[in-house]
């Protein structure tokens, strides 16, 4: 088909040729290339500022950016979590541990030293999830470093303690009824809600839950002091002297297998546990002596825990709960 066209001349009654111009051929060229770029333009601008389209291949690091944001949050929870055991297990260490053997405690400054000055994390800054990527690096190397002072604190209480076997065995270092699932701890050592008159109060030992006739063992090598119940709430207790100023006592047992100033030896079955005196179900109170001052009995189960078990018997202490006595 041919592209010339004609137009119909009415003054010459004749057809005659349409000759186009070229200054109108190059404006509408031009015309469509300002579009098209407009178009373009236009086009850019909204893929840049919608979201949802995305190629694959940034979805799918999207999702692994998003993945490893969430295991460094999980991670610094169980580094917090490991923080509070080693808290603990220095402060058993400065607290009981060297004072049992009369060494002064580690300062806190040689627990921490080492860690101000320059800027070490550098190297990690600029990115976007910077800071809980530095956070994270700075939690690992001060649990490494207390745990490289701790691992030698306990080096030296190790020597310390080759002399003094008599003292470890006296220590009540285990818990007073088997507890292999760890489910029997009811109440720790702090402030609980009291059963009967639902005030709280501080409650000065830990209540194991076991049914009536459970056996109690001895935690640590002493003397019966006391195996009655002539002590006002505890029902039928017994005391155990175990020198160096510990004693340990079990309460509202259901009877006894010992005598008073009969010697035991720690694991020896000494009686059974009951619901005697101030008590609103079957369980054993315990509680341990320092010099005739009451102290948290969490901090002498090492005897028979791994660091898992302690941990997690630990946390069941602390929740704040009604007490069984």
């Amino acid at each position: 088909m041919s592209k010339v066209k004609y137009y119909y001349d009415s003054e010459t009654l004749s057809y005659k040729k349409i000759k186009r111009k070229k200054g109108r051929r190059i404006g509408i060229a031009l015309l469509s290339i300002v579009g098209a770029f407009l178009a373009g333009f236009i086009l850019l601008v909204i893929y840049l500022n919608i979201p949802e389209l995305e190629t694959p291949k940034e979805k799918a690091l999207k999702r692994e950016l998003d993945n490893m944001t969430l295991q460094y949050e999980l991670l610094n929870r169980k580094m917090d979590q490991v923080q509070q055991v080693l808290a603990n297990v220095e402060d058993r260490d400065n607290n009981i541990y060297r004072l049992y053997f009369e060494a002064n405690p580690v300062p806190e400054e040689q627990r921490l030293a080492g860690f101000g000055g320059i800027n070490r994390y550098r190297d990690l800054e600029g990115y976007d999830n910077s800071k809980l990527i530095i956070e994270s690096n700075k939690t690992m190397d001060m649990l490494i470093k207390r745990l490289v002072v701790q691992s030698r604190s306990l080096d030296e209480i190790v020597a310390l303690a080759e002399d003094k076997e008599e003292l470890l065995a006296a220590i009540p270092a285990i818990m007073p009824v088997k507890n292999e699932n760890l489910k029997r701890m009811a109440s720790g050592y702090g402030m609980r809600t009291d059963p009967f008159t639902k005030v709280r109060k501080f409650h000065y030992g830990m209540d194991f839950t076991a049914a009536r006739g459970t056996p109690v063992y001895a935690t640590g090598d002493g003397r019966v002091v006391r195996a009655d119940n002539r002590s006002s709430g505890y029902g039928n207790h017994i005391r155990i002297d175990h020198g160096f100023g510990y004693v340990s006592l079990y309460g509202h047992l259901y009877k006894y297998n010992v005598r008073r100033g009969q010697r035991v030896k720690r694991g020896d079955l000494i009686g059974y546990v009951g619901s005697t005196g101030r008590s609103q179900a079957p369980h054993l109170h315990y509680e341990i002596f320092k010099d005739d001052q009451r102290i948290n009995p969490i901090n002498f189960y090492y005897g028979q825990l791994s660091p898992e078990e302690y941990d997690e018997i630990l946390q069941q202490s602390q929740q704040e709960n009604q007490s069984l006595d």
